[in-house]
Formats: structure tokens, C-alpha cells, sequence
């Protein structure tokens, strides 16, 4: 009979005491009889009463909502996309996010990104979000989304909006491929004329300075140098001992040919 009491009253401990395990990374709300408490509870172990309690455990970690949607441009275009929100829940405040927007508030972001995402493309070209324009758009989308879900629960933390994996229309994707190709034509052809204008200045150069050079060398050649340079031919030309016949009348200079024969250049 001991025995049985003993039992029964170990059953009441259980069915009336259990607890949760609180893992880094998340926090833990005692909601009881459809109530939530404002306290938060961190990591470690909370204790509740099971026909009553229960504990609502919610992460605090980064997480990433996937979309996959046809964003609408300026020019009326339908522009497919990937999309990545960065988003966290703050750990002192999930309270506020579950009494208002309840476990299910992941569709909430999805529907307000949604309609932040077709405000703020609609004001933006198709090219402009497969441009640097990206980055505009989406810190944007991220500005209007915070404005829209701070007017429904303070809790979530927006990171980050990221598009990726942008599909314009085949059209426009040609023509955009077109117009890059285009430019690239023009710039290599900018490139191939001033390489050929610095060739033809380097050119110039050179031949103004070949003409100065025999400038300097003309004004330089008197009738005194010349003749100095012609003894100092007839010298060269005595130290070969090749037989030669040198015929001049000692006034002019002296021509000599490739056979060696010297003769005196005609001074008419």
C-alpha cells in the first residue's frame, strides 16, 4: 500500500513538473494557458508544468528566407530573380514578435518583401538591376521593409536583401550583349588609334632629330674641315699596301670608289 502511495505520488511530480533545454543560439517562452510571459529565457534548463505550460523556443541565429519571383521594371518588363532576406529575431523582444505576429511571422517578412520589392523595381529599368544599380535597389527594399514591419512588431532584425541569379528578358539580355560588345569594339579600337598616334609621334621625333643632326653636321663642315679630312684619307689610304694611283691637284677633296682607286672629284 506504501508502494502504491509512493508511485502515485512520483506520477503527480511528473505529469505536474517537465522542463525544456534551452541550446545556445535560442531563447525560450513560457506561454501558460494561451498567456505568454515577457521573460526570456536563455540557455539552460526551464522547468514547467505540462498540463498548463508549455515552452515556444525560438532561434536567434541569422536566418535566410529563399524566393524565387518575377520583379516588375520600369518599362513594364517582368525581370526573374533569386532572393536571399537576412534576417534574425532580437532575443529580448520575441515576446513582442509572437503575441503579434505569432510562430508563423517568416510569412509576414515574405509578405512584406514582396510588396517593398514591387514598389521600389517598378521605379528602376530592367538593366538597372543586372547593373551596379543592384546594390541601390536592394538597400532600398531593405529601407521600406523595415518601415512596414516596425509598424506590426518590434523583434525582427533585417540584415540584408540580396538579388542574385537575375534573368532579364531574352530581348533585352541581347540587346544589353550588344551594346557591351559595342563598347568593348570602341575601346579597343580608342586603344589601336592611340598606340598608332604615339607611333607617329615617336616618328616625327625621330626624324626631327636626324634632320637637326645633319643640320649640326652641315653648318660644321667648312672648307678647312674638309680639307683636313681628306689628308686624313690620303694618310689611311698610304698605310695600305695595295698598289694605287693617286691623281689630284692638292685643292680638291678626293672621291674614292670601291675599287680603291682614288681620283679627285670634279670642281667645276
Amino acid at each position: 500500500m506504501k508502494t502504491k502511495h509512493i508511485f502515485l505520488a512520483e506520477l503527480a511530480v511528473v505529469l505536474t513538473s517537465s522542463c525544456a533545454v534551452i541550446r545556445p543560439g535560442e531563447v525560450g517562452i513560457k506561454q501558460k494557458l494561451g498567456q505568454l510571459s515577457d521573460e526570456v529565457n536563455t540557455e539552460g534548463t526551464v522547468y514547467f508544468n505540462p498540463l498548463t505550460s508549455r515552452v515556444i523556443k525560438e532561434s536567434t541565429q541569422t536566418k535566410n528566407i529563399k524566393l524565387f519571383l518575377s520583379l516588375p521594371s520600369k518599362e513594364g518588363l517582368s525581370v526573374n530573380s533569386e532572393i536571399s532576406i537576412l534576417y534574425r529575431l532580437d532575443g529580448n523582444k520575441v515576446a513582442s514578435v509572437l503575441k503579434n505576429l505569432g510562430q508563423d511571422y517568416e510569412s509576414v517578412i515574405t509578405s512584406v518583401f514582396r510588396s517593398a520589392a514591387s514598389d521600389v523595381c517598378a521605379k528602376f529599368f530592367a538593366k538597372d538591376m543586372h547593373s551596379g544599380m543592384r546594390a541601390v535597389i536592394e538597400d532600398e527594399i531593405l529601407n521600406k521593409m523595415r518601415t512596414n514591419l516596425e509598424k506590426q512588431a518590434d523583434g525582427i532584425e533585417l540584415i540584408a536583401v540580396l538579388m542574385k541569379q537575375i534573368q532579364l528578358p531574352p530581348g533585352l539580355a541581347s540587346s544589353i550583349e550588344r551594346k557591351l560588345q559595342a563598347e568593348q569594339d570602341a575601346m579597343r579600337m580608342e586603344f589601336v588609334l592611340k598606340q598608332e598616334t604615339l607611333e607617329a609621334q615617336r616618328k616625327i621625333i625621330n626624324a626631327k632629330g636626324e634632320r637637326d643632326a645633319q643640320l649640326i653636321i652641315a653648318e660644321g663642315l667648312t672648307n678647312g674641315i674638309i680639307r683636313i679630312k681628306a689628308i686624313e684619307a690620303f694618310r689611311e689610304l698610304s698605310k695600305s699596301n695595295n698598289a694605287k694611283v693617286i691623281i689630284t691637284d692638292g685643292k680638291t677633296p678626293l672621291m674614292v670608289n670601291d675599287n680603291q682607286t682614288v681620283t679627285p672629284a670634279s670642281n667645276k
